[in-house]
């Protein structure tokens, strides 16, 4: 005669997985993470502890004005992020440049224009 397995979970478990549900995992994924094998047993969980219940999908409605200005936002950003990295590249290519000179020179070579954040110079009295 085969035994049968009652699977008893605690409260604080069941709230592990709907608060990972929430977070977006899948009924699915989250049954095969922790051996959960009824069928239904989550989305029960999810109705008895969810904060909102099963998930809802997020729609945004907005007006064309308002879509056209977020696309020209998210197009300013990208540009401005592709400035940078083009800056930062840059930047790295003359410091290089500036570390080989002082290199083959022997001597450190005086930098006019320093950015403000670097470190202030010490004054001497």
């Amino acid at each position: 005669m085969q035994k049968r397995v009652m699977k008893r979970y605690s409260e604080a478990f069941k709230r592990q997985v709907v608060n990972e549900y929430e977070g977006g995992h899948s009924v699915a994924s989250l049954q095969a993470k922790y051996g959960v094998t009824g069928n239904g047993t989550i989305e029960r969980w999810v109705k008895k502890y969810a904060h909102a219940g099963l998930r809802h999908e997020l729609v945004v409605i907005q007006r064309g004005d308002e879509r056209e200005r977020q696309k020209a936002v998210e197009a300013r950003v990208r540009e401005l992020e592709t400035a940078v990295a083009q800056l930062t590249l840059e930047k790295i290519v003359l410091e290089s440049s500036l570390a080989e000179a002082e290199k083959l020179l022997g001597m450190e070579v005086k930098k006019n224009g320093a950015p403000p954040s670097s470190k202030p110079a010490s004054s001497t009295r």
